[in-house]
């Protein structure tokens, strides 16, 4: 299963396209099944990733895993426990993130936050991230890729 669409920055910079891809165990039938939320970065640049998801003390942001170009990361380990996931990215190398409309707290160095209220008076940052529906899969993957790169490559 494959959704992509496409995301607009409010300032203005650079934005970047998305497509999230579910993998099955019966796609992977050649190695044992296994069950991540998993990155992978398919645009030419690196990107730092942040996620948000509710647990059972609720929400819960973290960051920042660094992917290289091409790379994959998994994110968290184990069985899928929520259907949704929240995902906040930005391009190192030139710009643009990868974002939406449902804010969280971030800092710019790691960090592991309890809550979505607040972020500013608490010290964080507050940023947009972009909603994924696992329907509720145990196991999936986002992909990050471009699709409005300057001169039409």
């Amino acid at each position: 299963m494959i959704a992509g669409f496409s995301l607009s920055a409010p300032n203005g910079r650079r934005c970047l396209g998305l497509a999230a891809l579910a993998l099955g165990s019966s796609f992977l039938a050649a190695s044992p099944a296994r069950a991540d939320l998993r990155m992978c970065n398919m645009s030419s640049s690196r990107v730092g990733v942040a996620i948000g998801y509710r647990d059972g003390q609720g929400w819960v942001t973290e960051g920042w895993w660094n992917l290289n170009s091409r790379g994959c990361e998994t994110l968290l380990k184990g069985q899928l426990a929520s259907r949704f996931y929240y995902v906040f990215a930005i391009d190192y190398d030139r710009g643009g993130e990868w974002s939406g409309r449902s804010f969280m707290c971030t800092r710019e160095r790691e960090f592991t936050i309890r809550g979505t209220e607040d972020c500013l008076a608490r010290g964080f940052d507050r940023s947009g991230f972009f909603e994924v529906d696992t329907g509720e899969q145990k196991s999936w993957t986002i992909q990050l890729t471009e699709t409005n790169r300057p001169g039409g490559q």
